[in-house]
């Protein structure tokens, strides 16, 4: 069926960071990357809205079999290997973070992964590469980098290198899979990709709550000094966990590990006034404390635990002015503002 731009670019607007218009256009494999990085990154989608003209006519060459002459030499577009080495530390990363506990990871695991993210960007379009000479390249290099969880860097480079310098044409092909198997091959490998996720998401609840909780806080910190951006940025965080209590008549969430992601949104209106409460103890305050009460302490800590009177036992005067200085500026912002 002749490809339709207009049909390609609706699609590329309500389902493009999914892959949705490169399925309709037989792009499989840059589907399926779209997929695993919604939309490369939200970039790559963006990127392609000029290209869209071009992957529609390539489309119906292929599907009017035109025999198109190629030139012989593969021209080179640094695009194709930065995105090799990008998507490939990204698949490293998500294998750390999922699969690092099993055996042998850093010299079977690992380097697979990688591979597979720098041949996938490989097989993007009408070029592909030698798998079996990028997964060599990994392999070789994981040895060297054997444990460290930084390996995944100097694995993405060598894979990427050995990837385009094995750069060739994919071999066309004259029988077409249906869209029932092309769906179903998407369908295996996008769940190839996310299950190692999940596992880690649900089996690993207590690590998973404690990242969440500390990149809330950052966040509601990093506005503290905006009061109205703060109660916003919170008000939207809690959003999930209201919305729930609406649906369930107030019994929140009530089964299972569910209750831990409870104790995330429960925790998250806390998280300031817990701030301010220490901040309080550090300057020996009470809460009612005056803007002129605040200063008055703060001089007389400052004096006290400042490095260069305490060389004695400099280590803890450190700790001790550093804590002090914060819980000062928080206090001074949070009186300021009331």
């Amino acid at each position: 069926m002749v490809k339709s731009l207009l049909v390609t670019y609706v699609l590329w607007a309500l389902g493009g960071p999914l892959g949705l218009h490169h399925i309709y256009l037989g792009r499989d494999s840059h589907a399926l990357l779209w997929m695993v990085t919604f939309g490369g990154f939200g970039i790559g989608w963006i990127r392609e809205f000029w290209q869209l003209p071009k992957y529609v006519q390539n489309a119906n060459i292929r599907y009017q079999k035109i025999h198109r002459k190629r030139d012989p030499q593969l021209s080179m577009k640094i695009i194709r290997p930065f995105g090799q080495f990008v998507v490939g530390v990204y698949f490293g990363i998500i294998a750390l973070l999922s699969l690092s506990p099993l055996s042998g990871f850093y010299i079977m695991v690992l380097p697979l992964a990688i591979t597979l993210g720098v041949h996938l960007v490989a097989n993007v379009g009408e070029e592909t590469s030698n798998i079996k000479a990028t997964m060599t390249g990994s392999f070789v290099t994981s040895i060297i980098f054997f444990g460290r969880p930084i390996a995944t860097v100097p694995i993405s480079i060598v894979a990427s290198v050995v990837s385009t310098q094995h750069r060739h044409y994919k071999t066309p092909n004259d029988t077409a899979d249906n869209l029932s198997a092309r769906l179903y091959r998407l369908g295996l490998a996008w769940l190839a990709f996310t299950m190692p996720i999940s596992y880690c998401i649900f089996h690993n609840t207590t690590v998973t709550i404690t990242y969440i909780t500390d990149t809330i806080s950052f966040i509601l910190d990093s506005v503290r000094i905006f009061p109205w951006v703060s109660g916003l940025l919170e008000s939207i965080l809690l959003l999930p966990y209201h919305t729930w209590k609406l649906s369930t008549g107030g019994t929140g969430l009530t089964h299972g590990n569910t209750q831990e992601w409870e104790k995330i949104f429960e925790s998250i209106s806390a998280i300031q006034s817990d701030r301010e409460r220490l901040a309080y103890q550090v300057l020996g305050l009470h809460r009612e404390a005056t803007l002129e009460e605040i200063n008055k302490s703060y001089r007389e800590l400052v004096k006290r635990w400042h490095p260069d009177h305490n060389q004695h036992n400099l280590n803890e005067a450190e700790q001790q002015f550093l804590e002090i200085q914060a819980a000062y500026e928080l206090l001074v912002k949070k009186t300021s503002y009331e």
